[in-house]
């Protein structure tokens, strides 16, 4: 594609090379007709270009500025943009958010739109625009199955790590309770606290409100434990240290009882999270926590 300056001093194009050969042969343009090639930066005379030099070798070439100018029909207008290469590219951009699915779309037409622009003869242009949506469709349908399997490997290491991290959430809270459990009854002579109001009972010995809530729990309970209802006001120095006193349980706030209401699926990776009477905190099976003393 060239770009000329007619004896009008005016600009014209972008035109083709056959165009150019054209007016060589109607004598609108000469051999010291001004040329540049597009996307060039400096002017030569047409009789620079090995390409139109055979044809002009041809004419008697006009006096310099005797040609006629080229008549107003004769101007180039501005080539219109192809709307496949534009869609090319937005589909393009769009393929890292669906996927990849309209990437490939994205460069087929980038494709398409490429090869009609070069068959135009200048009347359409966006060829940046389509290559652009070449690239950027490739680059979409090659990273995105990337991510995909990127991620698909590190979900269940997060997953893992989210569990851990519950667990230990939940050892800790169980440690709180624990404690405060065994700090109200040094202020109260001795006794474990009644069971059915426990959670109030030690609520002023403990840090903090959530650690009555398990994260993993069901986030409308108010509490995801429950104490062990045999040790109701009991006196601390006659239960045996090794008998359950907190353990996990899914029915809220104030819940005592024995084994019946424990959990029936582990929250933990297949542990359970139990405080003994002495105040010891363990992770245990269920086969494990089948055999736990819940007799004081």
């Amino acid at each position: 594609m060239y770009k000329i300056i007619g004896s009008d001093q005016k600009e014209y194009g972008s035109v083709t090379a056959d165009q150019i050969r054209q007016w060589i042969t109607q004598g609108r343009v000469h051999a010291r007709t001004q040329i540049q090639t597009e996307g060039g930066t400096r002017w030569q005379v047409l009789e620079d270009f090995p390409e139109f030099a055979e044809l002009l070798a041809t004419r008697v070439s006009a006096a310099p500025g005797g040609s006629p100018p080229l008549p107003p029909l004769a101007r180039v207008a501005p080539a219109q943009t192809s709307r496949l290469a534009i869609t090319s590219l937005v589909l393009g951009v769009l393929g890292f958010l669906t996927l990849g699915l309209t990437a490939l779309v994205g460069l087929v037409l980038g494709i398409v739109a490429r090869v009609r622009i070069s068959n135009s003869q200048g009347r359409l242009g966006g060829s940046g625009a389509a290559t652009a949506g070449i690239v950027v469709s490739a680059v979409a349908l090659l990273l995105v199955p990337v991510i995909a399997i990127l991620a698909a490997m590190l979900l269940p290491a997060l997953a893992q790590a989210k569990s851990r991290a519950q667990t230990i959430v939940c050892v800790n809270n169980v440690k709180q309770l624990g404690l405060a459990v065994r700090l109200y009854a040094s202020d109260h002579q001795d006794q474990f606290p009644p069971a059915a109001t426990w959670c109030d009972a030690i609520q002023s010995y403990v840090g903090a409100a959530g650690a009555f809530k398990c994260p993993a729990g069901d986030p409308a309970k108010q509490s995801h434990y429950a104490f062990n209802a045999q040790l109701d006001g009991r006196d601390t120095s006659k239960v045996a240290p090794d008998t359950v006193m907190i353990f996990e349980a899914d029915d809220g706030w104030n819940v005592s009882g024995g084994p019946d209401r424990r959990l029936g699926r582990s929250r933990h990776g297949g542990l359970f999270v139990v405080a003994l009477a002495d105040g010891s905190v363990q992770q245990v099976s269920p086969a494990r926590l089948k055999e736990l003393r819940w007799e004081p």
